[in-house]
């Protein structure tokens, strides 16, 4: 798949997941916020249908969060069963277990540190490298170095994260 079709890709994802979550948890939206939902699941699962690398990344964010207790609402179970129904019809790519688990620690060292750094010190720099979930860009950062990765799923992550981040920005500024 060419990387700009994937690029839109990771940004749709990205901003109607956070749009979605905030949405929910803020103004306790369910219609709209499992719509959201349900765009994000079907933009995530077409990029990784098309792209392994996206796949480890989506169902690393996904396992990841139900790990750490972060599906936690009826949109988020909404927007699972449709990611994983258009998974299983479409076909999950083949994925290394050792990819897919440094990844998977990647998300869940990233849910724990945003929720526990803070709490826990002061340092400007733990903080903003927790709140922005940096571990996993650093991961995806280092397994594209590496050559797991074509350096070009590593910006579309990083579009992905921007979106996300904008998405959050955009929700504030209209709710």
């Amino acid at each position: 798949m060419n990387y700009i079709v994937l690029g839109i890709l990771f940004i749709i994802s990205g901003f109607f997941m956070k749009y979605s979550d905030d949405l929910y948890d803020v103004n306790h939206e369910l219609t709209f916020s499992a719509l959201l939902g349900i765009i994000c699941a079907i933009a995530s699962a077409l990029a990784s249908i098309y792209s392994s690398e996206a796949a480890y990344l989506f169902i690393s964010i996904l396992i990841g969060n139900l790990i750490v207790l972060k599906v936690d609402g009826l949109h988020h179970i909404i927007t699972l069963i449709v990611f994983l129904a258009i998974l299983l019809i479409a076909g999950i790519p083949n994925l290394g277990l050792v990819i897919l688990l440094i990844c998977i620690l990647g998300m869940i060292s990233d849910e724990i540190g945003h929720e526990l750094i803070p709490k826990k010190t002061d340092d400007r720099f733990l903080n903003l490298f927790f709140e922005y979930r940096f571990v996993m860009k650093v991961v995806v950062l280092l397994l594209a170095l590496c050559g797991v990765f074509d350096i070009w799923i590593f910006v579309c992550f990083i579009l992905f994260e921007i979106s996300y981040v904008g998405a959050g920005i955009v929700f504030e500024k209209f709710n």
